[in-house]
């Protein structure tokens, strides 16, 4: 087959998957406008009542704001669930093929952790569009928290399936992992799959009224958020290490930045959990708490972001697959650390600058500090699109390079 007629897409890797993860997290950047514009009393989070309510009683600006954030939600709701469900049908061909086999045998079999990754997206983001969609939602909310937990709980049961497998391959066999080729932040995929399932665990916790529920969720997200810590804590001292030795693979370059991305679901995983601690049973926090939470995720995030471009730029990796003829399916890994970086903005400007008292909500400072959040989030939409023209429109010169 004349592989020029083919689009890249249609070169399959389980990396693809990202494609699907970086539209829900879109979603979510959107869901931001919401959560810290429109007033919410009685429950953590604005449903669909108190939407209507400011639209209908707010100014043109909140209007509009409103009116961009729910047609964002919307979209890339609709673009993740799309993704993912193509990504589904791909991966149930993949595995009749010989491709799968080798992979299953390489340093690559951690890449299938990116669906339980995508799959605890969708429910995330499943959730954002019940809140803003579905009149009543909240009234029957308690009914759904368990539920929630239960698919969470199958989704984590999937990753540590998929993750025992890996190690327990490499651990017992010796011999079977490549050490030149895990020069890259590759592998820290397993505990990103786990820390947003983590989050996702955590949600209860921060909006149940029941202890029992709040208690299971509290309990079960903890342990995921630790082990998801430990895992990125372990694959990326073990990376370093070769990426010293062999420097820093090109295709895998944008995974340097993946730990941005599980810096600020782990971050709002334990906000949740200090609501729900506050909330249900008593236990009271500082007020600068969520100010230094999230003051610190942002300076490791600076870290890994400039670190990130900076091996980026040197490796001319737009050169290679942005803007050349060369297409990896890992481009879509530099979506998150966007999106990451602009919901963690939000988060540092809402609850820990305002929540510290040191800005005024809407205020000049609020507004030039929330123009970075909604720069990212504007440029991470200018790459999706970018790259799904690229991997998924119309047949094109371009070669895929096939995932390692």
């Amino acid at each position: 087959m004349n592989t020029s007629s083919q689009r890249p897409a249609d070169t399959w890797s389980p990396l693809y998957f990202l494609a699907s993860l970086g539209a829900g997290g879109l979603s979510v950047t959107f869901f931001m406008f919401l959560m810290f514009w429109v007033p919410h009393p009685g429950q953590p989070v604005p449903v669909f009542e108190d939407i209507l309510a400011a639209f209908s009683q707010g100014g043109i600006a909140l209007k509009a704001a409103i009116l961009v954030a729910v047609t964002g939600i919307a979209g890339f709701a609709f673009l993740n669930i799309k993704l993912l469900i193509w990504n589904l049908a791909r991966l149930a061909e993949f595995k009749k093929t010989d491709a799968y086999t080798k992979l299953m045998g390489s340093n690559g079999e951690t890449q299938f952790l990116a669906m339980p990754l995508a799959l605890a997206m969708t429910v995330n983001a499943g959730f954002i569009l019940g809140l803003v969609f579905v009149p009543g939602l909240w009234n029957i909310v308690e009914y759904l928290f368990p539920m929630a937990m239960v698919a969470f709980g199958l989704i984590a049961y999937l990753a540590f399936n998929r993750i025992g497998g890996f190690l327990g391959r490499v651990l017992s066999e010796g011999g079977v992992f490549d050490v030149t080729a895990n020069n890259s932040f590759a592998q820290l995929l397993p505990a990103f799959a786990l820390s947003m399932i983590a989050v996702g665990m955590s949600a209860p916790a921060a909006m149940s009224t029941v202890p029992t529920t709040v208690g299971i969720s509290l309990v079960l997200s903890i342990a995921l958020g630790a082990i998801a810590a430990l895992y990125t804590v372990v694959a990326a001292i073990v990376a370093f290490n070769s990426m010293l030795q062999y420097g820093t693979a090109k295709e895998s370059a944008p995974t340097l930045m993946v730990v941005v991305p599980i810096l600020t679901i782990l971050g709002i995983m334990t906000m949740r959990q200090e609501h729900g601690l506050h909330t249900t049973f008593d236990a009271h926090g500082g007020v600068a708490d969520n100010l230094l939470l999230t003051t610190t995720i942002l300076a490791i995030q600076g870290v890994f972001i400039a670190l990130g471009l900076l091996v980026l730029k040197r490796q001319r990796y737009a050169d290679a697959y942005l803007r050349g003829a060369g297409n990896s399916a890992g481009s879509y890994a530099l979506v998150c650390p966007g999106v990451a970086l602009s919901v963690m903005l939000h988060f540092w400007i809402n609850k820990g600058l305002v929540g510290a008292g040191l800005i005024a909500k809407f205020g000049i400072a609020y507004w030039s500090l929330t123009s970075l959040a909604i720069a990212a989030q504007v440029s991470m939409i200018v790459l999706v699109l970018l790259l799904n023209k690229r991997h998924f429109g119309r047949p094109a010169d371009g070669h895929a390079v096939p995932a390692e």
